[in-house]
């Protein structure tokens, strides 16, 4: 007997941030796995079950929610943003892949949803008007030598960069060494983003040159985005700058 399990984002953490695919998983499922701060964004009624675990241990949250959706439930996988980015469903996909043949057979729906990067760029402007690329500063799933190196590919090819997991108590200072590398490969004048909570009442949004960008600036709540060698800032008295990257570069045809 097989049942059912959708892996789904709650969006950047403002519940009209949910989408109404991921709303109506919520209200479909019976029980819910994930980080405790992100399932306590969900309003669940009393017969649907909350099993909540640490933020590391993802692989295990992933085989017990298959393990019980393979018997019959109806199972909710819970990730903040988009649950496809640096999030749970590689998890759950990792687990079918070397799990028992039943997880094959479970029936799985993955919901996209509002990644923080989006949700940063909105309230700023458009910096992710042209290419841009996502990386995470986190080592604990990468060496930081991949990183560096990720970091000045991207600088060089004229990406916008937006940084995920910047910084947090056991990795202080990859931040600032990200800083230090890309301002050798991108104008002192580069926007730089700090969106934190982007869309919940304790939102900060800030915008720095590259040159005076500080990792002090940062928490593991906050999204970095840097932009290119062609992001500009439009000045707005009284309001945040727009930060842009425009659509048509130099050399372009229209």
């Amino acid at each position: 007997m097989s049942g059912a399990l959708f892996v789904i984002g709650t969006g950047p953490g403002n519940p009209e941030q949910m989408t109404p695919e991921a709303l109506a998983a919520v209200e479909a499922a019976t029980d819910f796995f994930g980080y405790g701060p992100y399932l306590d964004r969900l309003q669940l009624r009393d017969d649907q079950l909350r099993h909540a675990s640490d933020n590391r241990e993802e692989l295990d949250r992933a085989g017990a929610a298959l393990s019980m959706a393979a018997d019959g439930a109806k199972v909710c996988v819970v990730s903040g943003g988009d649950p496809g980015v640096f999030a749970m469903a590689a998890a759950v996909c990792e687990a079918i892949e070397n799990g028992p043949a039943a997880w094959r057979a479970v029936d799985l729906t993955i919901l996209p949803g509002i990644t923080a990067m989006l949700a940063v760029a909105a309230r700023a402007g458009a910096p992710l008007g042209h290419d841009f690329c996502a990386i995470s500063l986190s080592d604990n799933l990468k060496p930081w030598n991949i990183i560096e190196n990720r970091l000045e590919l991207a600088a060089k090819a004229g990406f916008v960069i937006a940084l995920y997991n910047p910084i947090s108590r056991a990795r202080p200072w990859q931040l600032g060494e990200a800083f230090k590398l890309l301002r050798e490969h991108l104008p002192a004048t580069t926007p730089v983003i700090f969106g934190r909570a982007a869309g919940r009442p304790d939102e900060r949004i800030a915008v720095e040159q590259l040159s005076q960008a500080d990792a002090s600036m940062a928490d593991m709540a906050t999204c970095v985005i840097i932009g290119s060698a062609e992001t500009r800032i439009v000045a707005r008295p009284g309001r945040l700058d727009l930060v842009y990257t425009p659509r048509f570069m130099a050399g372009a045809t229209r």
